[in-house]
């Protein structure tokens, strides 16, 4: 898989050709080759490389995108998790800034900036937490709704031009790698 100059990813081999042989390099028999019995030393290495320059990719053109829209990457990832929170449609029962925190893998003081500048867009409401009365819970307005299908829609839209040119099983495949992958990096769940 190459990145083109326009950003495309473009495929050489399928998924099945990369699964039969371990690489999408040709299969010549020579020692220098990777394969399944000789996997490039620095494959995963190649990976993350190509992984972190396909990210830097998505977040410029998100952030080109969301732009009209008053929000950053960040915000609007702040307001999908906050809509993917059952808990956040009732305000008695609203998220905790502490766990909007843990959710994106941020520091508080990181969620803090965010939430700020949610809620002086109209689009989080902060309100009194009933059990605990020193904290606040996070509420998505009216507005914050409309902005979550925002986000949706200029996500689903950057991720289609970006694999546009990849062979569909190779997204499934990657897909299923990276999940394999981000699960094994979690800690167990307490017994």
């Amino acid at each position: 898989m190459t990145s083109s100059p326009t950003g495309s990813v473009t495929t050489g081999t399928s998924a099945a050709d990369v699964s039969a042989s371990g690489s999408s390099a040709p299969d010549d028999g020579s020692q220098d080759s990777p394969s399944a019995d000789n996997p490039s030393p620095d494959g995963a290495a190649e990976l993350a490389d190509e992984l972190t320059r396909a990210m830097k990719r998505i977040r410029h053109r998100t952030m080109d995108r969301l732009e009209p829209y008053g929000l950053t990457p960040g915000q609007g990832r702040a307001l999908r998790v906050l809509a993917h929170a059952a808990r956040c449609e009732t305000p008695g029962r609203a998220m905790r800034l502490s766990e909007l925190a843990d959710r994106l893998n941020v520091a508080p003081r990181s969620a803090t900036t965010v939430v700020d500048a949610l809620e002086q867009a109209a689009l989080v409401e902060r309100v009194p937490d009933p059990v605990d009365r020193r904290s606040v819970g996070l509420v998505l307005t009216a507005a914050g709704r409309a902005a979550v299908e925002r986000v949706a829609r200029v996500r689903q839209e950057v991720a289609e031009d970006y694999f546009r040119d990849a062979d569909p099983a190779d997204v499934v495949v990657m897909l299923r790698v990276l999940r394999a992958a981000e699960a094994a990096q979690r800690p167990p769940a307490p017994a």
